[in-house]
């Protein structure tokens, strides 16, 4: 009977999240147990010509399904931003796009000391920053590198590069980076587009306004940055790699993502970044599309306060887990096979995931939350509130949850929506009762553990709820004193035990990369990680001309 009334419950959120203006996505079909019925794909009304040979022009035109907040390199935090900003600077390494291993990038080669704690960089001699205001395109060296390292170590929002001490030049092209003690991720940390590569003249004269004007060595160069509309790039002719067969690429913001499909469909756009819902359906059902999926490295969680308000409480935190049946959740938020069921708080493409945990996540078991609740001393619930960005997702995530702790605990959830930049200062700030999002990084499981848990990441996004357990600390540090993987992962195995003993959130679905693409787009691809490169030493898309 219960079941029944979830099952008529989650039908009613689905058609109400279809009307409402909150949500995007229009759901056709109640939640249930089947994957909903699809049309046979449509044929194909033109077959596409594709020459033999890469052909130059056009502009690329991607959308995004949120607002890019500030494309300053230290200051953002979500995929938005990164998915531009990599277009326009380089890092100092990088990883193969099949993220395999680690590769040269500005840096041409690189050696490690003995005691692990000064890695020594040699530079290529041929990149050249895009002309700015304050400079007109000069040789990028090594006191470049030197600056935008230090910056981001003071800097960062997102602490990318807390692991480092100082930066010493030895000549224009040769550093040292010096790090207090050995750390297994730091390579890995410096792939990442917080710490591309920037002109210390454009930082300082365009001040707080460098993130609209943003400078560095990539393959396009920003020419405009409007915000909430697009950011417009333009080929850098001059790029070190190999010149981009692309004209220009346009970031489009669309939040709508049935919108973002119909632009798809219709030729406004070349590419979406983030289909979910019935977008997935429509694209796949539209041979004249290209709908790429694979298994991402991601994990959507609930994550709740861990020193304030009710949530401060262990008790109640496995009581709202407790009340909450994530299976039957995922079924209602990802109907059309976007994401498959979670429970543990990394993903199983990372190599330091332990499957045996995952029966250690409390159950759904109504009658058991509201004991816990009522010995916590909430036997008739309690108000609080969820802080979410404005995706179809997340909204539809909230509306289900919502129900769930009503029915089930009586708790009243307010469900507070902003878009992206809104919501990450909110979550990172630790004033959030409950906040929901998602995380997608490399498969080294430093980058969610050590982000999300580690005490010393309290007030960034990461761990803005504030959780510190000691224990996970020295396991967490220990982890980065090995270099040998299998030793590491026994680190972060027990690590993640003990994390999964403190019931920190809610941790319900692995979310599949799902791009779709217009069949002029050739050579593009798609990573585990999500990240869109267009132009590296491995690949340089291109657009069939017509």
């Amino acid at each position: 009977m219960k079941k029944r009334l979830l099952s008529l419950m989650l039908a009613g959120i689905m058609a109400a999240t279809a009307l409402t203006g909150c949500s995007s996505t229009k759901t056709e079909t109640p939640a249930s147990t089947e994957k909903p019925q699809e049309k046979p794909a449509e044929t194909a009304k033109n077959e596409l010509v594709v020459p033999s040979e890469p052909q130059d022009g056009g502009v690329l035109t991607i959308a995004l399904t949120s607002s890019p907040k500030n494309l300053d390199p230290v200051k953002y935090t979500g995929t938005y931003e990164s998915q531009i900003i990599q277009q326009v600077a380089d890092t100092l390494v990088t990883y193969k796009m099949d993220l395999s291993e680690i590769a040269p990038n500005i840096a041409k080669s690189w050696t490690v000391s003995e005691d692990g704690k000064a890695y020594t960089f040699q530079l290529r001699d041929d990149v050249y920053f895009q002309p700015g205001k304050y400079q007109d395109g000069r040789q990028l060296k090594a006191e470049d590198v030197k600056y935008s390292l230090e910056r981001s170590h003071e800097l960062s929002a997102m602490k990318r590069l807390d692991m480092i001490e100082n930066v010493e030049v030895v000549n224009d092209f040769e550093i040292i980076v010096h790090l207090p003690e050995p750390n297994a991720a730091f390579l890995t940390a410096l792939t990442n587009s917080g710490n591309v590569i920037v002109p210390k003249e454009e930082v300082e004269g365009w001040g707080d306004d460098f993130g609209n004007h943003l400078v560095g060595s990539g393959p396009f160069m920003l020419k405009e940055f409007k915000y909430d509309e697009e950011a417009v790039l333009v080929k850098n002719e001059k790029y070190w790699a190999q010149k981009p067969h692309l004209d220009g690429v346009t970031f489009k913001v669309i939040t709508d993502i049935n919108q973002n499909a119909n632009a798809l469909r219709t030729g406004e756009i070349d590419f979406s970044s983030g289909l979910s819902g019935e977008s997935v359906k429509l694209i796949r059902e539209d041979a004249n599309i290209k709908l790429l999926e694979t298994p991402g490295l991601h994990v959507a969680y609930i994550y709740f306060n861990q020193v304030k308000g009710p949530t401060a409480d262990i008790r109640v935190r496995e009581a709202l887990i407790k009340a909450v049946d994530t299976k039957e959740l995922v079924k209602g938020i990802y109907q059309y096979g976007e994401a498959q069921p979670a429970s543990l708080p990394l993903p199983p493409g990372s190599w330091g995931y332990d499957a045996s945990l995952e029966s250690s996540v409390p159950a759904y078991d109504p009658a058991a939350a509201k004991a816990l609740l009522a010995e916590a001393g909430y036997p008739d619930g309690f108000k609080t509130t969820v802080y979410i960005s404005n995706t179809p997702a997340r909204v539809k995530m909230a509306t289900i949850l919502q129900q769930y702790l009503k029915m089930n605990l009586n708790v009243d959830l307010d469900i507070q929506t902003s878009e992206w930049g809104t919501f990450s200062e909110i979550a990172s700030k630790g004033n959030a009762e409950i906040f929901a999002m998602s995380w997608t990084w490399y498969p080294d499981p430093y980058f969610f553990l050590n982000k999300i848990f580690a005490s010393s990441a309290i007030g960034s996004l990461g761990n803005g709820q504030g959780y510190s357990n000691a224990e996970v600390d020295k396991l967490l540090d220990k982890a980065l004193l090995v270099t040998d993987q299998a030793e590491r992962a026994e680190y972060y195995k027990q690590a993640l035990k003990l994390i999964v003993e403190d019931r920190p959130g809610i941790f319900y679905s692995n979310e599949n990369v799902t791009w779709g693409v217009a069949p002029e787009v050739q050579g593009l691809i798609q990573r585990a990680d999500g990240s869109i490169f267009l132009v590296n030493e491995e690949v340089n898309v291109w657009k069939v001309q017509k």
